[in-house]
């Protein structure tokens, strides 16, 4: 008896001891297949965030992508979308002016007018007008407009783009401006520098202009103007002077005096200012004009054909 209770013992050892590691690996084996199951879920729930992800990121990539073909598409047809805004603004203003001409309305209209350019200054004209939100007309020439007057070998005629892509109304003022020698030798003269110049400012910009004004006003034409006017008539032109001015087309010693004739030359609810766009002078005061016009309650605003300040 005494030799079998050894054996016994042993052998309860030997049988716990297989019992434990079985159930240890038991245990080993569900954590195995629980962290197993958890990383598959935890797969799937990620690839279903990636696919959401992805649906999501495509749907904002198409959005992005109509809205750039827009975009595009208004960039394609961006004359077309200033034109029709100008046709507006013109339709708007020719309401306006015949408010006022009636005396319907006590709102009055300044357009601010440059002749003779464009100059290398005229980008600095630009830059002020810019500046204060201020749309103008300018009455281009096109003679030595190769090399600008005022910075020797800069190609001024590229101005011209300038000025229409900013807004502003490109007016023809002659090709050659030659007031002497030239235009007003003839209406067939004048008729070939309107015509020439009309050419030069479309192939530099696409505008075609139908505004044109008198080198030297119209009373310059002398004996030639009816005849100049009936042609220009028959081209769909129309022509206009001026109702007030700084004096920079004469002797102009101060920004003083500018000031003063500009002041004094501003009576009228509906004007059309004389400046020249090579005057330094009119460059430092255009600020001062442009606010002098605004605290007068003047809108400032370019010209068109149909407005009747524009001689038909």
């Amino acid at each position: 008896m005494e030799n079998n209770k050894p054996r016994s013992n042993k052998f309860f050892i030997i049988i716990t001891s297989v019992l434990s590691i079985l159930l240890v690996g038991l245990i080993s084996l569900n954590i195995f297949i629980y962290l197993e199951n958890e990383k598959v879920v935890k797969e799937n729930v990620n690839n279903k965030k990636n696919s959401e992800n992805s649906l999501i990121s495509l749907q904002e990539l198409e959005k992005t992508l109509e809205e750039h073909s827009k975009e595009i598409a208004d960039l394609n047809n961006i004359d077309e979308l200033i034109n029709l805004e100008k046709e507006d603004l013109f339709k708007n203003t020719k309401k306006l002016e015949d408010a006022i001409k009636s005396g319907k309305s006590n709102k009055k209209i300044a357009y601010l007018t440059f002749d003779d350019g464009p100059y290398y200054l005229t980008y600095s004209v630009l830059d002020v007008l810019k500046k204060n939100n201020v749309k103008a007309t300018f009455f281009t020439i096109g003679r030595g407009k190769t090399s600008c007057f005022d910075r020797s070998g800069v190609d001024c005629t590229l101005v011209y783009k300038k000025i229409a892509d900013e807004g502003h109304t490109l007016a023809n003022h002659t090709y050659s401006h030659l007031i002497w020698t030239d235009i007003y030798k003839s209406t067939t003269n004048f008729m070939n520098n309107i015509t020439r110049q009309e050419e030069l400012i479309k192939s530099k910009t696409g505008v075609t202009t139908n505004i044109t004004r008198f080198p030297g006003g119209s009373a310059t034409a002398g004996s030639l103007k009816n005849g100049i006017i009936a042609k220009l008539r028959e081209k769909g032109y129309g022509w206009v002077d001026w109702t007030a001015m700084n004096g920079d087309g004469g002797e102009l010693s101060s920004t003083t005096q500018a000031m003063n004739t500009f002041r004094n030359s501003i009576n009228e609810n509906i004007e059309v200012v004389l400046l020249h766009d090579y005057s330094t002078i009119t460059y430092q005061t255009l600020p001062d004009m442009i606010k002098y016009l605004k605290d007068k309650g003047y809108i400032l605003l370019p010209l068109f054909y149909e407005s009747n300040m524009i001689n038909k």
